[in-house]
């Protein structure tokens, strides 16, 4: 195998790709990126037998062929080089040789016979949606999906199409979190599957902000996403997901409409005082347009409170810090619904206006739990 390309490009390719390696195995190959050769591309591809990472890069390709490089030396080497483009010859021994101008490296390789096969995914079914779109609806999902694996199902985020719509929804026991978006194909038909939260955090990070496409092709076991270049590919997480649609409250009592950015502001003041050896709820009352906010650990004591659009007549309610401002800084819409019944019923925040496009649940925490 031998061939020339350009530097940023290649390496690039191998930053991307190494997303998908395994940092330690028991498997040395699934260290390594796998390298091939042909028809003027080059294609690397990374596979810890649950995620694989394929993107392509332009290359002149005098011998095509193919290598597995230990992937953390590769890129260092590549990253270190010179000049603008690099050569990479590999002889019969899979002696790898690499060079840019005055700089030369020999690195020993693997056969790529060795390398696990990627699952190839044959499946006719197919979603398209925008990249940035999807990018965003990941992230603003992902941080509730569980890391309990006692219920590995929910380890991953549901994706759910219908109605020309795609919905993804993420749960851990504790908060919901549910971003929903037309598709340009209104006539995708429903489909139903979930995908790991270590997939989908690496798709995230792929994404770009641009205006390109993401293909998703389902498989009867894997799943693929395609975005320019490069694919995505992971297994499908089997069982049964929560059922989402009756675990989220049909009706409230109280209706609050915020500012988020102010909310955050007064929770992240207020949770100052409060650690991870220290954990205590933050305490709210809502009142005639405030909510007013305390919170007390061996540290001290800290009050704030923030406007509202309500009366929730002393309504009072306790929440863990962090799973609220998650919640409220993942709302695409800077003015937001709080939903609440009681004291003791999940708190739902939605959008203030008519988009219908996102909702997050929170359980509350129960005050009498941490008083003295």
């Amino acid at each position: 195998m031998k061939f020339k390309c350009e530097k940023l490009l290649l390496l690039s390719a191998i930053l991307t790709s190494s997303r998908a390696t395994a940092n330690k195995s028991t498997v040395p190959l699934l260290e390594g990126l796998l390298l091939e050769a042909e028809d003027e591309i080059i294609r690397i591809s990374g596979y810890n037998l649950k995620t694989g990472i394929v993107t392509t890069v332009p290359a002149e390709v005098e011998i095509t062929g193919g290598i597995v490089l230990n992937a953390r030396l590769f890129s260092e080497i590549i990253r270190k080089m010179p000049g603008m483009e690099i050569t990479i010859s590999v002889n019969a021994g899979f002696l790898a040789t690499i060079t840019s101008e005055m700089s030369e490296f020999e690195i020993l390789g693997s056969p790529t016979s060795d390398y696990p096969e990627l699952p190839i995914v044959d499946g006719q079914d197919s979603i398209e949606i925008g990249e940035s779109l999807l990018k965003k609806m990941i992230s603003q999902t992902n941080f509730a999906i569980s890391d309990n694996e006692s219920r590995p199902i929910h380890t991953g985020a549901l994706f759910e199409t219908g109605d020309g719509e795609l919905t993804i929804v993420a749960v851990d026991g504790y908060r919901l979190a549910l971003r929903r978006e037309p598709l340009e194909n209104i006539n995708v038909p429903a489909y139903n599957f979930v995908v790991p939260g270590s997939a989908l955090s690496e798709l995230e990070k792929i994404a770009a902000d641009g205006d390109g496409t993401v293909t998703i092709t389902l498989g009867p076991k894997y799943i693929l996403f395609s975005i320019g270049d490069t694919t995505l590919i992971s297994r499908r997480l089997e069982g049964e997901f929560l059922n989402y649609k009756n675990s989220v409250p049909k009706s409230s009592k109280y209706k609050f409409k915020i500012v988020k950015e102010e909310m955050i502001d007064a929770v992240e003041r207020v949770a100052l005082i409060i650690s991870d050896k220290m954990k205590s709820p933050v305490r709210c009352v809502f009142s005639d347009g405030i909510i007013k906010m305390f919170t007390a650990s061996a540290l001290g004591k800290a009050s704030d409170e923030c406007g509202m659009a309500g009366n929730g007549e002393e309504l009072e309610i306790g929440f863990n810090d962090k799973y609220l401002i998650e919640a409220l800084r993942a709302a695409p819409a800077n003015e937001v619904i709080l939903e609440l019944t009681s004291g003791v019923t999940p708190c739902i925040i939605s959008s203030a206006d008519e988009a219908n496009n996102f909702l997050y649940m929170i359980l509350p925490v129960r005050l009498k739990a941490y008083e003295s």
